[in-house]
């Protein structure tokens, strides 16, 4: 059981703290509630562009790496559809100059036409280098608008196109700063060898003055139910094998459905024991790899089958065999073994997750962010509520022909 505080400041931060005395170090996370979901249709990837600017400097901070190096920390960022995070770990002596660099780039950060620049072309070539110039690298560039119509899950985190991103402007930027980057569109969560109440006045003092920003509300229409299967090919492609992705529209993050899909997804695919290993690898030998996994998102996500063929395989040899597991998994038995084996597995993921410090920081802002933080200690018991005939009845609602979205990757 992790215990912990949350705190709302008068000006809408959400503070978590923990306090865990077996690391001499603290971390400080930021979780700002804005991904690329938040984006407009015409102007996607600034969530992921932003990851960039927020480390070009600030009102009185020029070098944010520098500071951090010099305090003996290291800190790092994602972004996801969903969030964008930020985490320092650093001595807990030297806390305060993290909440320092943290707060003054909430405050103000160095938006110049010259960090713009630097930023849009590092994240251009990122953007050429990682998904337009790599095997199968625009995979989600092009299964995305292939599965979403309306939500905007319907472009990746690094965004639609390079376009986008050569043509921000500094007005663009600085209001979609404005919008997002503010203390009641964010989540502090600290963890680590200060006491809560500590904690709690630090992140007062460094944070507590930063006006809200009382933004609009990003309006994220929901994706139509789909009903009809969609299908597409890329042929001719400089890829190393012949590739299959089935994508099938599943339950948010926070749904019993999300746990279902999860223990479904892992019953097919965890290890050598698994079901697509042992039957498409190793008896028939299709695929060199295969894996069906969740995408995880806080809106109703994606379960993906993702498959690279072995030489010579025939890829609708290989999808018909695909769509038998999925076929055997509806009809045939389940057992409560193989449940149990799974969960067992689960909860020493999680129970791993809470001996680093770190990651129980980034745990507590991502639940928090979900609506739940209690989940840091109440997942495992959703996992466990999760019955066989609750698996059937998702798997049954899941695997709908006609809520498939399939692509291939076909060699030259």
């Amino acid at each position: 059981m992790i215990q912990f505080s949350r705190h709302i400041l008068d000006n809408g931060l959400t503070v978590i703290c923990h306090t865990d005395k077996s690391t001499p170090f603290v971390s400080v996370n930021v979780l700002y509630k804005v991904g690329s979901r938040n984006e407009q249709a015409d102007k996607t990837g600034f969530a992921h562009l932003f990851e960039h600017l927020m480390f070009g400097g600030s009102t009185h901070i020029e070098d944010y790496d520098k500071h951090v190096q010099l305090a003996g920390g290291e800190s790092n960022a994602y972004t996801t559809n969903d969030l964008t995070n930020y985490y320092i770990t650093i001595p807990a002596s030297n806390i305060e100059t993290a909440l320092w660099l943290e707060s003054d780039r909430m405050a103000g950060l160095n938006l110049s036409p010259s960090s713009l620049d630097i930023q849009k072309h590092v994240v251009i070539e990122e953007f050429k280098q990682r998904y337009l110039n790599n095997p199968y690298g625009d995979l989600w560039l092009k299964l995305r608008p292939l599965a979403y119509k309306v939500h905007p899950y319907r472009w990746a985190t690094i965004g639609v196109s390079p376009e986008h991103i050569e043509r921000a402007t500094l007005e663009d930027v600085g209001a979609f700063f404005r919008q997002f980057y503010a203390p009641d569109n964010a989540i502090v969560s600290i963890c680590g060898n200060i006491a809560e109440d500590k904690a709690l006045e630090l992140v007062k003092k460094w944070f507590g003055d930063i006006p809200p920003a009382h933004g609009p509300v990003s309006h994220i229409p929901a994706e139509p139910r789909q009903t009809e299967e969609r299908r597409s090919i890329v042929p001719d492609n400089n890829v190393p094998a012949d590739a299959i992705y089935k994508v099938f529209h599943m339950g948010g993050r926070d749904s019993d459905d999300f746990y279902a899909c999860d223990i479904i997804s892992d019953i097919l695919s965890n290890g050598q024991s698994s079901r697509l290993y042992v039957n498409l690898i190793k008896n028939q030998r299709l695929f060199s790899g295969i894996d069906a996994y969740v995408s995880g998102d806080r809106d109703p996500g994606l379960f993906i089958f993702s498959g690279k063929l072995s030489e010579g395989i025939d890829i609708r040899q290989a999808e018909a065999a695909i769509d038998q597991e999925i076929e055997h998994f509806i009809k045939d038995e389940i057992t409560v073994r193989e449940v149990e084996k799974i969960i067992h597995k689960t909860e020493a993921r999680i129970s791993y997750s809470e001996i680093s410090y770190q990651s129980k920081a980034s745990n507590l802002a991502f639940f928090e962010f979900l609506g739940d933080v209690d989940l840091i200690n109440t997942e495992g018991k959703r996992y466990n509520d999760i019955t066989v005939d609750k698996i059937k009845t998702t798997a049954r609602e899941l695997f709908r022909k006609e809520n498939c979205s399939t692509l291939w990757y076909l060699k030259k």
